[in-house]
């Protein structure tokens, strides 16, 4: 299997804190899960990452390791190679943020909010 690193981005309430996308990544590994549809930010941050870099099938020049990407209605977690392009990264930050999304690194556990909500 290739190595890979993973990121995850999350739709929480705007006041959320790195500690508590920490926690709802926690639930999410426990086995609890948000209900519902997905969020707008969501959703409109998979349509725009994905029509970029498609997510259909792991083919060699992809930058995921794991595809389809996992979907949920708060989040969308990427298995990225660990040779993928820095566009690629740019790029998920860039519409992190540009959707409001805080995004988790899973390798530290380091939260970056959205531009918007750094003070």
């Amino acid at each position: 299997m290739p190595v890979s690193f993973d990121l995850v981005v999350w739709a929480l309430d705007r006041g959320a804190t790195p500690a508590d996308v920490r926690a709802a990544h926690e639930l999410c590994r426990e086995g609890e899960h948000a209900e519902g549809e997905v969020d707008r930010r969501i959703g409109a941050f998979y349509a725009e990452l994905t029509a970029q870099y498609p997510d259909k099938e792991a083919v060699a020049d992809s930058p995921w390791t794991d595809a389809p990407l996992h979907v949920a209605p708060d989040h969308v977690l990427m298995c990225l190679s660990e040779s993928c392009a820095d566009a690629v990264l740019e790029a998920i930050e860039r519409l992190a943020g540009e959707n409001d999304l805080m995004l988790l690194d899973l390798q530290d556990g380091t939260v970056y909010p959205p531009p918007s909500r750094v003070v």
